[in-house]
């Protein structure tokens, strides 16, 4: 049975909704607790824990809206369904694997305190649940952690939460964070490479099918160190529930793809931390056989194509994710290809975005599009120099973006860093041909270039 496209359910008083998925939820984790009496295996996560962490969460965070997306429905000739994991009261989904843990402590465990390291989400999660918990904590993060996600954690956390800025990557606050917990005794709650952070994190997948009351044909989920992905991996273990399950990576920090690739966990040599809530060095030991065992298809997203669709969800949506949380939605169409008219379902895992990034997102994405150029210029140093460049050589819909230029008096030319945002892509051929004929000598600055790093 399909679902009617939209609304998905019409007319639906939310918090009736809720209650009654609350319902199904339960009602769908019993009936796959009944379907399985496998044993833990290598992973130590079977379905019956995931079934476990949502009875757990019941009563405590209501489900997150699984919403209908015209825009890119279209895009893929099928419908589309975001699972809204932006809208839980952390803005992510990593508070369900933080609360999953912190509820099993024993009453020495919670009188020790916590302990957690964080690109951001996860400290958030660790904040709500100390908060509601009454369990005091601290939460390491590294420099690179955007502002709003450092103040997320303290306005959540109250008084129960310490914040600790701690190196350049995550880590330089992993380590500080296990030295804390072998110094003070305090229990360590990883961010990922742990079963009941996993058990937890699994109920998005279970909470989706509740909702659809059946499974989609496709399930597309971001990937960092993999939690997300191997909690459904380890709900979905021996189902009769079929469906295409994808993992989406960044491009500059896929490290699930690599230990695919090496039969293990690997570091990996470079990380870039655009994409700071999935850039993650080494994949976990516990998630690994997880989501090598599910069959997953691990694919990545460049992070021009992502700040694309990070612009597209705000300025189409009115949805605001950060660069982790568009990371499923950007592979749709591209790395992910549904047949036509499957029910691809799609997490957006977090939308704890500093509005402040928006203008280096927006910088990549015109970058990616092609609509945005930098060239070096030299110009001959006389009079109507620069007038006659910018008359001869824009197009009509080009404008300049950035124009760098220092006078040398005893210099026949001189050199500039000029911007260009084309009108459409296309229109640079065009550009380059008035550019060639133009007096003033010019080279293209690469994307690949180490001056570019200067501009993005």
């Amino acid at each position: 049975m399909r679902i009617p496209w939209p609304p998905l359910h019409p007319g639906e008083d939310t918090d009736t909704g809720d209650r009654a998925c609350s319902k199904t939820v339960r009602s769908i984790a019993c009936h796959h607790s009944r379907v399985t009496s496998k044993q833990p295996g290598s992973s130590g996560v079977v379905r019956t824990d995931v079934v476990a962490a949502a009875d757990r969460l019941a009563g405590v965070l209501a489900p997150t809206p699984l919403e209908p997306s015209r825009r890119l429905s279209e895009r893929v000739g099928g419908q589309v369904l975001l699972k809204r994991e932006d809208l839980s009261p952390v803005r992510s989904y990593k508070v369900r694997g933080a609360y999953n843990v912190l509820a099993q402590l024993s009453e020495t465990e919670r009188a020790a305190g916590v302990v957690c390291a964080s690109a951001g989400n996860h400290g958030q999660g660790v904040a709500f649940a100390c908060s509601a918990l009454d369990v005091h904590g601290r939460v390491y993060v590294p420099r690179t952690t955007p502002r709003q996600k450092r103040d997320r954690i303290a306005d959540l956390g109250g008084d129960a939460i310490e914040v600790l800025v701690v190196g350049d990557t995550y880590d330089d606050a992993a380590a500080a964070a296990l030295a804390d917990a072998g110094r003070t005794g305090a229990t360590l709650v990883p961010a990922f490479d742990d079963a009941r952070t996993i058990a937890g994190q699994g109920t998005v997948t279970l909470e989706i099918v509740a909702q659809l009351g059946q499974a989609p044909d496709v399930l597309v989920i971001p990937v960092g160190g993999g939690g997300l992905l191997a909690g459904t991996a380890a709900w979905l273990d021996g189902s009769p529930l079929g469906l295409q399950l994808f993992g989406v990576e960044p491009a500059g920090a896929a490290c699930m793809a690599a230990a695919l690739a090496a039969g293990g966990p690997v570091a990996l040599d470079k990380v870039d931390t655009f994409v700071d809530g999935a850039a993650v060095r080494r994949a976990g030991d516990i998630t690994y056989p997880l989501v090598r065992d599910a069959g997953a298809q691990l694919v990545v997203v460049e992070n021009g194509r992502l700040c694309t669709e990070i612009l597209a969800l705000y300025q189409a949506d009115g949805i605001i994710v950060e660069p982790a949380g568009a990371l499923a939605a950007a592979a749709l169409g591209d790395a992910v290809r549904p047949a036509p008219g499957q029910l691809t379902v799609c997490v957006l895992s977090g939308g704890n975005n500093d509005v402040s990034r928006y203008a280096e997102i927006l910088e990549r994405s015109l970058v990616y599009e092609g609509r945005k150029h930098y060239f070096l210029v030299e110009f001959p140093q006389e009079p109507g120099a620069l007038r006659r460049f910018l008359d001869d050589v824009l197009g009509p819909d080009d404008d300049i973006t950035l124009f760098e230029y220092v006078k040398r008096n005893n210099r026949e030319t001189g050199p500039a860093l000029v911007g260009i945002e084309l009108g459409r892509p296309d229109d640079l051929d065009a550009l380059l041909g008035r550019m060639r004929q133009a007096p003033a000598n010019f080279e293209r600055v690469a994307a690949d270039s180490p001056l570019f790093r200067f501009l993005v």
